[in-house]
């Protein structure tokens, strides 16, 4: 083997050391990626549910939680116990 031999392989296991080490830092980041859209979609799940809760509280007589807004976006303080 001579010099220009070695220098090739010595930049393919370069470029495939940098290869790896990139794949290795998009594979660690996928969790958090995936807890941050499972959030995301129960959010958005929530916040389409919310003005049912708010109608069926309404037709019910019910009080709404401290954490539920009415539909006018008015949020009254909890009553005191």
């Amino acid at each position: 083997m001579d010099g220009t031999a070695i220098i090739i392989i010595l930049a393919i296991a370069g470029v495939a050391s940098v290869l790896l080490f990139a794949i290795k830092g998009i594979l660690d980041q996928l969790p958090d990626v995936f807890d941050s859209f499972r959030r995301a979609r129960d959010a958005w799940k929530h916040l389409k549910e919310e003005p049912d809760e708010v109608a069926k509280a309404e037709e019910t007589g019910e009080t709404l939680s401290p954490t539920t807004v009415p539909a006018d976006g008015k949020q009254e303080p909890p009553a005191a116990a």
